[in-house]
Order: structure tokens, then C-alpha cells, then sequence
């Protein structure tokens, strides 16, 4: 089985390191083989264009329709006609990032709310499970 993703140009990437890590990009050129122009467009994912070592990305099943060195307006369109957030926001790998930050944002009563639902949904299970096997 080969690889599925590659470093192309049109290629969205989450930025995984770094101040904007968390947000995503657009692989607009390749500088060499340990780095890549990126750009967000700013106004949608908060990413100015700037260069990325490719170890601070990770790259999505995701691409845009451009040309190398493609100007912000012509990101923004691309991105716009491909409905690239809602897809992302779609996928399950946007939703898991989403749940992992809700969780973490719980205050110390949230966490005590869940841990009092959790137990109660287990005594209902047990309960059905007693009169199933009676």
C-alpha cells in the first residue's frame, strides 16, 4: 500500500507546531525538500503566507484547484468554490480535534457532571444486562 498524500501544491496541511498550530493552510510552493511556502488564506483560517519546515504540518486528504505562487485573492476563491471548510469541518479528524479541545476547556464541575452521567448510564446498562440474563 503506497502513499495516499503528497506534498503538492493546492495540498491543505494543519499546522501542527508553532503559533498557529491548530489552524489550517495551503501548500502554495515547495522551497526545497525540507520546506514549503504556506498561506491560510488569513482571512478564513488566520494564516499568513510564510514558509514551514515540513515537520510542523500534517498533511489532509484535502486539496485546492491553483497555481504555484498563487496570490491571496486567488487562494481565497479557490478555497470558497471547493467549500474546503466545510469539508474539513466535516471529517472525522476535525471533529476529534473539536472534542479534544471541548474536553480540555471543561472546568472542574463539567468533569464532575460527566463522571455522575457516566455512572448513571452504567447502572442502567447493568440493570437491562440482570434482566436479560434472568
Amino acid at each position: 500500500m503506497g502513499f495516499s498524500r503528497y506534498v503538492e501544491v493546492g495540498r491543505v496541511v494543519l499546522i501542527s507546531y508553532g503559533p498557529e498550530a491548530g489552524k489550517l493552510a495551503t501548500v502554495i510552493d515547495i522551497v526545497d525538500q525540507n520546506k514549503c511556502l504556506v498561506e491560510g488564506p488569513e482571512e478564513i483560517t488566520g494564516v499568513s503566507r510564510q514558509v514551514v519546515p515540513f515537520r510542523r504540518i500534517a498533511l489532509t486528504d484535502l486539496t485546492v484547484k491553483i497555481q504555484r505562487n498563487a496570490r491571496a485573492k486567488q487562494l481565497k476563491a479557490a478555497w470558497k468554490e471547493a467549500d474546503t471548510l466545510a469539508k474539513w469541518e466535516g471529517s472525522s479528524w476535525a471533529k476529534k480535534l473539536a472534542a479534544k479541545n471541548k474536553r480540555a476547556s471543561l472546568s472542574d464541575f463539567d468533569r464532575f457532571k460527566v463522571m455522575v452521567a457516566k455512572q448513571q448510564k452504567s447502572r442502567i446498562i447493568a440493570k437491562k444486562m440482570k434482566e436479560l440474563k434472568a
